[in-house]
């Protein structure tokens, strides 16, 4: 995840929790649903962050095996 989303998804969340709290605190519920859908938004853009790292790991893992594996092959 680059660090410019990681900014912007803790912010997002940031501003849903403090959303939710000042709902709650003056009886205001629709910001505090709307807090709640903001920090789920961030936290939904967070996993597939996560997914797209994962997926990127994985693939150069795969080269990495890849190379490895046509590097013994030609040594003997």
């Amino acid at each position: 995840m680059g660090l410019n989303e990681k900014i912007s998804n803790s912010a997002e969340k940031g501003l849903g929790q403090a959303k939710e709290e000042a709902g709650k605190l003056t009886g205001d519920r629709k910001l505090a649903h709307e807090g709640q859908r903001d920090q789920a938004s961030a936290e939904a853009k967070q996993a597939g962050e996560k997914i797209k790292d994962a997926a990127a790991d994985a693939g150069e893992n795969i080269k990495n095996a890849a190379r490895k594996l046509k590097d013994g092959i030609t040594k003997h």
